[in-house]
């Protein structure tokens, strides 16, 4: 519920602290007083676009606060628990306006986006407008306006989400045909790359092997040449460093007879000796197992050839051209999985459809009966607001599968005898559409989503015991919700909990918009001025001041 508007420096309202309270309140005033600029400062709190051009002239920049309880709004609780923005009651929007850039918004004084604004004023407040019957012409309007009257608007939620998935699995489904369609070709071309890759796999894993292999046989001369000179050089002759170490190793045993001191280094020489024996053996081996083979050789360099050739081809280096032979093979294996993959998504896509229809019908057939339901209360309505002869028809016609159902909702009425029911677009009173409007609008108010509901003038181009009637419904419906109209019709204002003089002064030379709470009496003089114009006369303030009383004790309507 709205607690509290606080307005500074607002096109023509300089300083306004103004109190709501529950039920049925009216704002009244002269044209022009400024009541418009009311609904456009709480407008902004609730996250309307705003334009420096809304700062009052000499000041640099403006600001509004608007204060909501939300004891009887767990929607709004949720939302702010959500966004960690939940505070101790009441909960407080604030948007300041600077002349020299963009707007700040903060929920509970900490800064949001405008969009956030927007989202939680959603769960807070209904604005009903003149320009609210041009949202009741368009036929998505009509639809949600009936799925809150017949408590849909859940149902539909999940009837959107159970549409997205079919949609989404039929999408998957198309995609995978097309893919089905070219996978012949791909499959084709994945065996061919692997027929190729396959004889050359077992090279490519020894790759560094047939270099090394590549390199001794290339080089078998040289390699030949070098180590038989190596063994020439320890084990060849008399000279040979064998035959030499011996000597040496002979004559310090005769020395370390003498002196224990040189055992260590006799010890060291003795092993030497054994290695060097070995190494000379070992490089005989490798000479003589060393020869020209350019046959080997020949065959060598082109295993190597024809992995760089393939490696080329397949941009990449030889040794990894296994793991490339391993991607096409679960490739291989995924063209192969594609009928199974088929198979489960057609059946996926048969249940999604399943259930969107199932959940559409019964949809539907909710719609249907608070169709008739709907129709029958506000033909009711338009004939006590003076339409006697209108006929107000909810159509549920079968459409195409959507996001909300398999419905198309239009609203026609007839406002004559004879004549056929017309789309409420065709209307061509702007009164009759008003009255229609007003008549939605007060029959479904008892379906709407959030605790505060302001009408801004839903009356203009009623009058008469007709406004009397509305005024009824609204105070009626100000028992369920906090009601907040802006009107000029006394009918209206006399039916109100709490009345909001609104008025325009000249102070210092500067137009001022003041409102203040009118007490018993001075209620009285507002609906006089409401009923008499210029001239109010002692006649007119006890016709006001009756049609207060009345009030207390409404006819049934």
């Amino acid at each position: 519920m709205l607690l509290q508007l606080t307005i500074h420096n607002l096109v023509i309202v300089e300083h306004l602290n103004l109190d709501f309270q529950a039920g049925f309140s009216v704002l009244t005033g002269e044209t022009g007083a400024g009541k418009s600029i009311l609904l456009d400062a709480l407008g902004l709190t609730l996250g309307a676009k705003a334009s420096p051009e809304l700062i009052r002239a000499g000041y640099d920049k403006a600001e509004v606060h608007s204060v909501f309880s939300l004891d009887d709004c767990p929607a709004a609780q949720a939302w702010l628990m959500a966004h960690e923005l939940a505070e101790e009651e009441p909960c407080v929007l604030r948007r300041m306006l600077m002349r020299s850039g963009r707007s700040r918004a903060a929920i509970n004084g900490r800064p949001v986006t405008r969009s956030m604004l927007q989202a939680l004023g959603e769960q807070l407040l209904q604005i009903h407008g003149q320009h609210a019957h041009q949202a009741l012409l368009r036929q998505a309007a009509q639809r949600q306006l009936l799925d809150r009257y017949a408590r849909l608007t859940e149902p539909v939620g999940r009837l959107r989400r159970q549409y997205q998935a079919w949609q989404q699995a039929r999408q998957a489904l198309e995609t995978l045909q097309q893919a089905a369609d070219e996978r012949g070709k791909r499959l084709d071309y994945v065996r061919y790359q692997l027929d190729e890759l396959e004889p050359v796999l077992d090279m490519a894993a020894r790759v560094d092997e047939l270099v090394a292999e590549h390199h001794r046989l290339a080089h078998a001369v040289q390699l030949q040449t070098v180590s038989t000179a190596a063994w020439q050089q320890i084990q060849g002759d008399d000279q040979g460093l064998t035959t030499r170490l011996g000597q040496v190793i002979q004559s310090l045993r005769a020395a370390a007879a003498l002196d224990e001191a040189l055992q260590p280094v006799l010890a060291l020489l003795s092993a030497a000796e054994i290695q060097l024996d070995e190494a000379a053996q070992g490089l005989r081996r490798y000479a003589d197992q060393l020869t020209q083979d350019p046959a080997a050789l020949s065959q060598c360099e082109q295993q190597l050839s024809a992995l760089h050739d393939l490696a080329r081809k397949h941009r990449t280096e030889p040794d990894q051209l296994p793991a490339l032979a391993e991607t096409l093979r679960a490739e291989l294996q995924a063209l192969a999985q594609v009928d199974q993959q088929l198979e489960v998504l057609v059946a996926e896509v048969a249940q999604c459809e399943q259930g969107y229809r199932q959940q559409a019908q019964q949809i539907s057939t909710a719609r249907r009966t608070a169709a008739g339901q709907l129709a029958r209360i506000v033909t009711d309505s338009l004939q006590m607001l003076g339409m006697q002869q209108s006929d107000l028809q909810v159509d549920c016609v079968p459409d195409e599968p959507g996001p909300t159902g398999t419905d198309c909702v239009r609203f026609r009425v007839t406002t004559n005898p004879g004549q056929p029911a017309a789309a409420l677009s065709d209307v061509a009173s702007g009164g009759e559409l008003s009255r229609i409007a007003l008549a939605i609008q007060v029959a479904t108010g008892d379906c709407a989503r959030v605790p505060t509901l302001i009408f801004d003038e839903v009356d203009v181009g009623i009058g008469g015991a007709v406004a009397d009637i509305v005024g009824q419904l609204l105070r009626r419906l100000g028992q369920q919700y906090q009601v907040i109209c802006v009107t000029h019709l006394a009918q209206v204002a006399a039916q109100a909990h709490q009345h909001y003089q609104v008025r325009k002064q000249q102070i210092e030379g500067a137009s001022q918009t003041r409102i203040r709470t009118l007490a018993t009496t001075e209620r009285v003089q507002e609906i006089a001025r409401m009923l008499g114009g210029v001239a109010i006369t002692e006649q007119t303030r006890r016709h006001a001041a009756e049609m207060i009383a009345l009030a207390q004790h409404p006819v049934a309507v």
